[in-house]
């Protein structure tokens, strides 16, 4: 994990300063989220925090979440991760052995705090793995229902076009990262179930 070092020192430091407020809904994970720089704007009036990390794997967040995660003493967590554990090649059952770590931690520091899982997102450019990603998802959606106060949100439904592929117009050039367009959907479906993810 020491290649991620420096970022989560950095966030360390402005959680620490108090640049990073403590009590808001907590945005988690990877550059999905990472990249979306303009949370706070989008979802006024609630208080938005974006801790995520570029290249995090589900396995980095479950890693990383004492230390920056627990001090941020969220209203609410909001979560991306998995898509990159995916595209390092790991089974989707070690993805959800990862999540249930997630889970543990949650419930061992945070308990009773809402968590919103966002699914993963079925990228053109690992449409090749999108029978692993519907895997975990499926995995995690059953979970999530059994649970109080976790709220799984579905984005990955949306993002195919009418003949049952990833929707490019939905993606960077990388196929990879969202576009604007992408954040664009992203905000109608949260906005729609923010009753559900923000407190």
């Amino acid at each position: 994990m020491y290649w991620y070092e420096a970022e989560i020192s950095a966030l360390e430091q402005r959680i620490r300063s108090g640049e990073i407020a403590k009590g808001a809904n907590l945005f988690y994970g990877s550059s999905s989220f990472r990249l979306w720089s303009d949370l706070r704007e989008r979802f006024a009036p609630y208080r938005i925090e974006n801790i995520a990390f570029g290249g995090s794997t589900l396995e980095a967040a479950v890693y990383f979440f004492e230390r920056i995660v627990v001090p941020c003493e969220p209203s609410s967590l909001i979560f991306y991760a998995g898509d990159n554990d995916i595209g390092d090649g790991k089974y989707h059952t070690e993805i959800m052995a990862t999540f249930e770590a997630l889970l543990a931690k949650r419930a061992k520091y945070l308990s009773g705090v809402p968590l919103t899982f966002v699914s993963i997102k079925p990228s053109p450019a690992r449409h090749h793995l999108l029978h692993r990603i519907r895997l975990v998802n499926r995995y995690v959606q059953e979970r999530l229902s059994e649970l109080p106060h976790c709220y799984y949100l579905n984005v990955h439904r949306r993002m195919f076009t009418p003949d049952g592929m990833p929707d490019a117009t939905l993606y960077a050039a990388d196929g990879l990262h969202l576009s604007a367009e992408g954040y664009a959907l992203w905000h109608e479906l949260f906005w729609l179930h923010r009753d559900e993810i923000f407190a």
